[in-house]
């Protein structure tokens, strides 16, 4: 993805990885474990995978370290992802286009129409967490095959 990057943009690529996680990282997944609005699945997730960073990916995709999950989610609390607020989810990861991906119950992802989390309206992108990370995936793919990076 990056070999021709630097002569098509004119400036270097950025970050580019998707990195184990480390033994940081699997005890921050073991207190995310004890949240309870968490789906089972974005624990195990953190637990092998540190973070996505796909700078160059179009705007860009991100989810974010689950150090960086847990702090935003004490700062600012969970998201409502329902209408009648009964509902809540985690951010979990963004787009270089300052939107928010939030994983909601039962792993639901949803992505943020604005870049404001105070009355978000969200989009569902996935049904699931690996639906999502299909998602991404089938993005690099296409990103690299013709430089289209995908609706995510």
């Amino acid at each position: 993805m990056t070999d021709e990057f630097e002569r098509r943009h004119g400036f270097p690529p950025g970050t580019n990885e998707v990195r184990p996680a480390g033994y940081d990282d699997q005890a921050a997944a073991r207190t995310l474990a004890q949240v309870s609005l968490v789906p089972a699945g974005l624990v195990t997730f953190y637990d092998s995978i540190g973070d996505i960073t796909w700078a160059d990916v179009g705007n860009g995709y991100f989810i974010d370290p689950v150090g960086d999950v847990l702090l935003r989610l004490k700062e600012y609390g969970a998201v409502d992802v329902s209408v009648s607020q009964k509902a809540s989810g985690l951010v979990i990861g963004s787009n270089g286009g300052g939107l928010s991906y939030v994983a909601g119950p039962g792993g639901v992802v949803y992505r943020t129409r604005t870049a404001s989390l105070d009355e978000p309206e969200l989009d569902r992108v996935a049904d699931g967490l690996r639906q999502f990370l299909e998602l991404l995936e089938q993005s690099l793919t296409r990103f690299v095959a013709n430089g289209e990076p995908g609706y995510l």
